[in-house]
């Protein structure tokens, strides 16, 4: 995947890109928002919140990715290094 598309990406450039990724597969799977509120224990406010400003608890997102079955696209993040220098290489291995 090419990084440098996202170099100067701000965090909250990050969370908008990851609450659209959410509404899309919820649309995808034909779930309302205060359907997936309800199912995820996530109140229909935060919910909406997410999908407008990109703000939420990691709780909540959590519970949403659950809801969605995406929680093994969560329980994958950083299973793979990304080194950045070879001194990070070196000091992996120690």
């Amino acid at each position: 995947m090419d990084y440098t598309n996202y170099l100067w990406d701000t965090p909250s450039d990050v969370a908008l890109r990851l609450a659209n990724k959410i509404k899309s597969v919820r649309k995808r799977k034909k779930i309302t928002q205060k359907q997936l509120a309800g199912r995820s224990n996530v109140s229909y406010a935060t919910l909406r919140k997410f999908e407008k400003t990109g703000q939420i608890s990691l709780e909540s997102f959590i519970k949403l990715t659950m809801e969605l079955g995406l929680i093994q696209e969560i329980n994958n993040l950083f299973s793979e290094p990304v080194y950045t220098s070879i001194e990070e290489v070196i000091n992996a291995s120690k």
